[in-house]
Formats: structure tokens, sequence, C-alpha cells
């Protein structure tokens, strides 16, 4: 049927995640009338809070805050959402080839790989040193690390695969894959992006646990920021509100979407790359855009919870964090109960090749894996469950991958200054399009916030 109606106002917003929702909230601040349209049936994107009852809840998204990543904290805060340390205290365990072994610390037990971790870990900091948060296509050397997988630059220093396996780790629950899958210098990039305008980004900083990256969690879990934020945008929220077409001409944008039509002066699109090349556009975007946007899928990821009445292994000196190789579908877990302490919670990521390999799988053999991977580090009581749980990101329509977007050889260098470049009367916001914390909750509300700005100063 002909459309014949639209609703006007200021600034659209697509998309009801932590970088909409916070531009949302500066632009309302500012006076501008916005409409925030969001294709899910609820808000916070890649925040996902897991019910366990009593209320109480676990996260299956994105969860872990840590220093440097004020502007979360500081929104947090503001929306009135505390933070609790996340590490629990208690031994860590080490598997390798199903031989488990309790370690105190950050450092792993292992003997053999541990020294050219020491040479990889120091090499990756000298090299990220290199590359500028904002523009990374030009750094030194920019087009031969492009030019080459992560796990080619690493094995270029004669590392061993013991090295290579544990950064794996990392990049496992990081971007949701291998070295393998990612350009040196969109590695380097990322790990550059660890830290802020005083803080130079670091390895240690973007995988430690207490002072690193996995830090903190929120009180109530972390989509309670964005439910948080939503409320105060008094109905300027609509769900299930996925949007089909974007149509610009010289007097604004008309914005067409499954619960309407809206005509706007500016229109700020806070979804993935990958998703906002596959709205209809007219014009079409820039070719160097749309190609850049195409070539930034997510990484596969998936969440697996398993819920028990009691964090037993507190009681037996255990931390709950484990990190596995030899084959494990379960790379890296952590205690993810709440702040409480009751019920117990352990979550792992199967993410990566591991994806790939269990993914496809029955529901019941790969749930029997994941719990095999957690009694290797808590013992036989985890297959103890009282509810067992999963996320894949990968399944979800409106995320398609996790935890953020990958870039292959060749496409910062070739497509990246078109990364946050804006489209007429179109502005981007995500965690994507951050120079800090790119991928992280802080690179979301860092960009929602810049793009807010750059909007107002335009219009």
């Amino acid at each position: 049927m002909p459309r014949t109606h639209s609703t006007r106002t200021d600034v659209v917003v697509i998309g009801a995640g932590l970088a909409g929702l916070t531009a949302a909230r500066e632009l309302v601040a500012a006076g501008r009338s916005v409409a925030v349209l969001e294709a899910r049936d609820r808000v916070g994107g890649r925040l996902l809070n897991h019910d366990l009852g009593d209320g109480q809840v676990t996260e299956i998204g994105g969860q872990f805050v840590g220093p440097t990543q004020d502007h979360i904290l500081a929104l947090a805060k503001e929306v009135g959402v505390a933070t609790y340390e996340a590490a629990v205290p208690g031994e860590r365990v080490y598997v390798r080839d199903g031989r488990a072994r309790r370690f105190a610390g950050h450092t792993p037990p292992d003997l053999l790989a541990l020294p050219d971790m020491g040479i990889a870990l120091a090499r990756i900091g000298q090299a990220a040193g290199k590359v500028p948060p904002a523009a990374p296509w030009r750094a030194p050397n920019a087009r031969d690390l492009d030019g080459m997988t992560y796990e080619t630059w690493l094995r270029k220093a004669e590392l061993t695969g013991d090295a290579v396996d544990l950064i794996n780790i990392f990049l496992n629950s990081a971007y949701g894959g291998e070295a393998r899958d990612a350009s040196a210098l969109f590695s380097l990039w990322y790990v550059s992006t660890f830290g802020d305008e005083l803080h130079p980004g670091t390895m240690e900083r973007g995988t430690g646990t207490s002072g690193g990256a996995q830090d903190s969690r929120f009180v109530g879990g972390s989509q309670l920021v964005a439910t948080r934020l939503a409320e105060e945008l008094e109905g300027r929220v609509h769900l299930l509100a996925p949007v089909r077409r974007i149509s610009q001409d010289a007097d604004g944008v008309t914005v067409v979407s499954d619960a309407g039509d809206w005509r706007a002066d500016r229109v700020i699109v806070a979804v993935p790359p990958l998703l906002a090349s596959r709205i209809v556009w007219d014009p079409l975007l820039p070719p160097q855009q749309d190609q850049l946007f195409q070539r930034l899928p997510f990484g596969t990821l998936m969440k697996c919870v398993a819920v028990y009445d009691t964090p037993f292994w507190r009681a037996e000196g255990l931390s709950g964090m484990g990190l596995l190789r030899g084959g494990s579908p379960i790379r890296e877990m952590f205690d993810n109960s709440p702040p409480d302490g009751g019920p117990g919670v352990l979550m792992g990521f199967l993410g990566g090749k591991e994806w790939r390999k269990w993914a496809h799988r029955p529901a019941g053999e790969r749930r029997g894996a994941v719990l095999r991977s957690f009694a290797q580090v808590v013992g036989e009581r985890a297959y103890d469950t009282v509810d067992y749980v999963e996320q894949d990101w990968t399944a979800e329509q409106w995320t398609q991958g996790g935890p953020t977007s990958v870039a292959a050889p060749g496409v910062l260098t070739e497509y990246g200054e078109w990364l946050g470049r804006a489209f007429g009367r179109v502005h981007w916001a995500g965690s994507e399009f951050s120079p800090y914390w790119n991928g992280f909750m802080d690179g979301a509300v860092r960009s929602g916030r810049h793009t807010a700005t750059e909007l107002l100063h335009q219009s």
C-alpha cells in the first residue's frame, strides 16, 4: 500500500544499543526532538541479561568494564547503575591436553610457552604503540602490516605455536576469531585502542582482570544501563521497528521502518556496519563506504552459561577462571555469579574455530562438551547444573555475530578512511567507529557522544 504519512522529528536514531541511546540522550539534552528505532523487542543491542530468578541476573552479552573506560563508567553512574569487582578470590586453573594445574596470579604455568609469550607481548606492545588509534591506515608500514594476517606477523618472529595459541585464547573471546582471521594491522590497532587520550593501549590492559578490561561488572547486569537510558528517553524509543529504507533529498531524510515512516533533518545509524550496508539506500551509499561495511563482518561467538545452587568452587579455593588448550570447546571461562554469590554461575566463551566446530552440532552434544570443559577446571560437580543457557550471537538476526567487527587483510588501508565519514545527512555511531575501546561498551558510549556532538555542530 502507498505510504502517505511520515512522523516528523529533528533526528532519527537507528539502533537502541549503547551508542544509539547515548546519542539520543545527548541530542534530547540539547533540545532536539528524537525518535529511536530499534529492530528488536528490547533495548541494549549486544548487551543482554539472563534472568536467574529472585531478582538476580547474569549477562549473556557484553559485561566487563575497567580502567580508562571512563565514558561508560560515568554514564552508568549517571543512570544509577553501580559496579562491583568481577574477579573472585582463589586460584585459577590452566588446562593443557586434559591436564589441569592450579595457579595464582596472571601467568599460566607453562614453562615451554612463557618465554615466547613474553617475546610476543613485547613485540605487540612496540608495534601497537606506532598505530594511531584514530587512523590506523596511517601507521608506519601500514600496507605491509595490512597485507598479512596477524598469525603470519607473529610467526615472522619465529614464535612457537604455543605462543600463538595463547594469544588465540584471548582473540577467541575478544573478537570471536583467531590470529589467522584478521590482518596484522587490524589486530595491532585493536590493541592500540585499549586506552584513552592519556594512556596508550596495551595488551595487558586489554586482557587483564583486576586493573584490566575485565576488572568490573554492573550490579543488575550491563543491559540495565541501556534500560535506564531508554527510560530517560520517555517514549522516544520504538521497538520492533527495523529500518528498511533511508532516502535523502535536499530538504531532509525519510526513514521507512516496519513501525512507520519518519521524516527528519538528520539520521544517526547506530547498527553494525554489515547490517547498515543491507538497508536500501537512496541515493546509494558511496561505493567505497559500502565496500568497507561489507568487509567488516562480526566474529563468531557463543556464550555458554551453567547455573548452580551455589558457587561451590569458591569453597575449594578456586576463582572459577580457567584457560584451556588442546581442543577444548571452551578456551576461557569465568565465575559469572551475581554480586552476592548466589546462585553460582560459570560462563565460558565458545568462539572462533571452536564455534565453527561445535555450533552446528546437536545442542545436547555441545552442552556435554561445555560441561566437560567446566569440570576440568572446577571438578565433577560442574555437571550438577540447575540451568544451562547458550547465547549464540551469530543466530541473532539484528547482530549476526560478535563481539565486534573484524577486518581481514587489505581492508583498513584500502577503505579505512571511509569508516566514520558522514554521508550527506547521515551520521554513524557504534563501538566499531571509536578510536578507543573499539568493540567495547566504552567505545559505543564514546562514539554516541562524538556523533551527537558532530551532528549538533553541523545542524
